[in-house]
This record gives C-alpha cells, structure tokens and sequence, in this order.
C-alpha cells in the first residue's frame, strides 16, 4: 500500500520550499572552490542552508549545508520530525518499484568522451591536509551483479584525473560486496554517481544494517519514502537506470585490479582518513542538466550525520517498540553524532512494567551496532532537551547499581578509543521506579497565557525604581 505524501521530495522542490521558508543564505561575491567553501560551510554548521552562485572558475553554483539541521531538514521534507520518522519506517515495509521514463533532465547534456570532471564540476578541496578534490554527496547507485538488486549508498570519490575518480569502500557495505562479487569473476562493476537527486533517495541511501537488508531494492524503497515511483531513465553507456531528475549522473565502471592511493580525508567522527589504495572508478559518460547545482556536503559536518540520524531513530524506534511494549520514544543525540549515543523514553505504568526499561537498553544495543550509550529515562523527561537529560542523570541514577556494561561488543571501528571496533557499551537506568513515581514528581505551577507585549523592556522602569 503506497503511504500517503502530497510533498515532492524532488531536489529542485525541497530547495524551492527552503527559499520560501527563509532557510537558505547566500553568499554575496565570488567564492573559490578551494578550501574556501568548505571552511564557510563549516563555520555555518548546522544553520540555514548556504547558496554560492557565483564560484571562481566555473558557471554552475553549489550549496551546502542542505539537511544540516533539523529545521532544514523539515523545511525540505514540509513535515516535521515526526512526519519524516513516520515516512521512514513506512517505506520500508512499502516499497514502490521505480517509474521508467524516456527523456530526462538529466540528460539535458551528455557527454561520452574528453570527459574533465576537473574542469566541468566544482568538486571541493575541503582541508588543507586532504589528498585532493572530492565528489561528496554522490550517490552511487549499482544493480548486483548476482542478485540483479538495485542499492544506493553514499562514498566519497577523490578526483584522480580528467576522468579518474578513486572511490572509498568500506568493508560489509553493500557496494563493497557487488564490488568484490564482480571482482571475482574480473570483471568491472558498472556503477552511476548521482548529485543532486530526489530527498527520498538521498535518505534510503544513508540507511544500513538489518533495517536495509541485501535484497531490498534501493531504488523501490525510495519511491516508498517518496509516496511515489521514483522516475528513473535509462543510463547512456551502462546498463543501469538512474533517477532521472538528477543534477548530474556520472558513469562509469569500478575496475577489478589494482587501485590507486587516495586520501587523507576529514570522515565524521573528526579525524582524518589516512591514504590508502582503493579501487578506480573509470567514467565512461557524464550526464547533466543544461543548468545544474551541484551538491557538496562536508565529511566532517552536520549534514554527514544529520542524514542519518531520522533513519537510525525510525530503524532504532522499529525495533524497540517491537520487543519492548513501554517505549514510547528515542532521540540520537548531536553529541553522539546521531550514531553512537540514544537516549530512550519509556513509560511504565504498572509494576509489571518494571525492569523492560533495561531489557530496551540491550535490545537498542542489537538493533544498532554503532551505538555506544544508551540512556533511558522516564516519559516526564525531554529527550531532546540535553539538560532534561542530564537532570535525569543527576537525580535518578546511582550509579553503583545503574551503569550497566557491556564489554567486549562490536563498534565503529572509526572511534580510536576502541580496538579495530571492539569497545564496552554502557547502558544507563535513569527510570525512577514505577512505585515510586509520585515521591520523584517535579513541582508543577498554574497553567497561564502570554499574550503578546504582555512584557516589555525593563531597563526604565528597572532605573525608576531604583
């Protein structure tokens, strides 16, 4: 059954309703793609979403900073948080196969040979200690070479020549396994990198683990998101299709032998990605509107894990209020990355309830691997209020029988403190107990109305008095 959205999660509709919001600030004068951008769009992190029209060499204007924030990302979506959790999990139990088309914005222009990716996008040199120019909200979209499934997953391709791109693949992802599958047989992996694409792609394609399994289709799930078949054309040399609304859609092949040295690059933990070898990928066409925007999102910035953080809580929410009856909430928190910290909400009513608050902890633990913390607190907290949080922490926890820990367990093996992945996960009970909740209520005062200019400034009636 199709989910009910009257919003266009469209790239160039979601930009259109940002304007109208007031969430997009431009930048006045001429910009360079070198280290400049990158250094703006991180000094404006998590703010409104930024607009270079005008950049140094080239005629194709770039934004950052899109879903950096929550208020961005609602403005793009028209939803608010909940609305957009709510898509989340629904597309993922509903799935619509792709619309194919015959004609394309993207294919506005096409180019097949004398490709120079160097010369026609303003990919970003985003740090000074980075290995080069780096292509990094592309969305690479590849059909297994086994299974014939679509997936969509987001990797960051270093420009190594006119039309030479080194792409990093991380162990267990998706890509990485169709890479290795066709690399058996030797033979390149025909992939397409897609800037600039539907919202609701751009979303399925930061999912991952149990919540997007190996045999969804990528492409499906993100017309599920949508409320509607993703429009999709057929790729120029590949035998791929891509979405055909696309800003740009470079194709091209991931070669089976040898690689080239790619990196450092800033990744989102914070720290830099040291250079190693990693797989080539040869362009074989490159496909773009005849007016385009191109897309950059910063390694080490908010929309790195803004993009994922609806996801997670949506998968997180998925398989919490599946196990445990009392959960009512769950919050990734910014200070966590919106990957290694959570914060759960229960509610417990009964006696009956008591002790389903830890078993939340560890079924949080199973549900997402990359989580490090967990803390649970009663539903008269707010989650989304760090100091309400900490309030619960302060007063609600003891600690020699609430810090409950689990050594030994797998991680990100991008967090140093652990080893290669390995590290303890802590899960904290700051409940209070269920036959106790009366002695642990806050004071609650009168319920009253502000009407405005109720108040006004208080420095000359502050003066008379004194």
């Amino acid at each position: 059954m199709a989910i009910s959205n009257s919003v266009d999660t469209g790239f160039r509709p979601a930009l259109a309703r940002l304007a109208q919001d007031g969430r997009i600030r431009v930048f006045n004068g001429e910009v360079d793609h070198h280290l400049q951008i990158a250094a703006l769009m991180k000094k404006l992190d998590g703010q409104e979403m930024l607009l270079f029209p005008k950049v140094k060499g080239y005629g194709i204007p770039v934004i950052g900073n899109l879903l950096a924030s929550r208020e961005n990302c609602e403005s793009a979506f028209g939803r608010d948080f909940n609305g957009i959790r709510e898509m989340i999990s629904q597309a993922l139990s509903a799935p619509l196969a792709p619309r194919l088309v015959e004609t394309a914005p993207v294919h506005e222009v096409i180019e097949t040979s004398d490709i120079n990716l160097s010369a026609e996008i303003p990919a970003l040199f985003h740090a000074p200690k980075d290995g080069g120019r780096y292509i990094t909200a592309g969305i690479v979209v590849v059909r297994d070479p086994e299974t014939g499934i679509y997936n969509a997953s987001y990797h960051r391709l270093q420009l190594l020549g006119p039309d030479t791109l080194g792409i990093k693949l991380d162990f267990g992802r998706h890509l990485r396994i169709a890479y290795e599958r066709a690399q058996k047989k030797g033979a390149p992996l025909p992939v397409a990198v897609c800037i600039g694409s539907d919202l609701a792609l751009h979303f399925t394609a930061a999912t991952m683990g149990s919540q997007m399994p190996e045999h969804m289709d990528e492409l499906a799930v993100a017309g599920g998101l949508a409320g509607r078949p993703l429009s999709v054309v057929k790729a120029i040399t590949q035998d791929l299709v891509v979405p055909s609304e696309s800003e740009f859609v470079l194709e091209g092949e991931i070669l089976p032998d040898g690689g080239l040295p790619e990196g450092p690059f800033g990744e989102f933990i914070g720290f830099a990605a040291p250079a190693a070898p990693a797989p080539v990928l040869k362009l074989t066409a490159l496909t773009r509107r005849a007016k385009p925007i191109y897309h950059a999102i910063n390694g080490y910035g908010r929309e790195t894990i803004m993009l994922r953080k609806y996801v997670l809580e949506a998968s997180l929410l998925k398989v919490l209020r599946a196990s445990v009856p009392i959960v009512t909430d769950a919050e990734m928190t910014a200070g966590g990355l919106h990957r290694f910290h959570a914060v759960v909400q229960v509610s417990k009513q009964m006696p009956q309830h008591e002790g389903f608050q830890r078993n939340a902890i560890f079924a949080a633990f199973g549900a997402l691997k990359d989580l490090d913390l967990v803390i649970v607190v009663d539903d008269d907290i707010d989650i989304r209020d760090p100091a309400d949080v900490e309030y619960a922490l302060a007063t609600r926890m003891e600690a020699s029988k609430d810090l409950l820990v689990m050594p030994d367990a797998r991680g990100h093996e991008y967090v140093r403190i652990g080893k290669n992945g390995i590290r303890a996960k802590l899960g904290i009970d700051a409940t209070v107990p269920v036959d106790e909740k009366e002695r642990y209520r806050r004071v609650a005062f009168a319920p009253v109305e502000i009407s405005p200019g109720a108040f006004g400034a208080g420095e000359k009636p502050m003066l008379d008095l004194l």
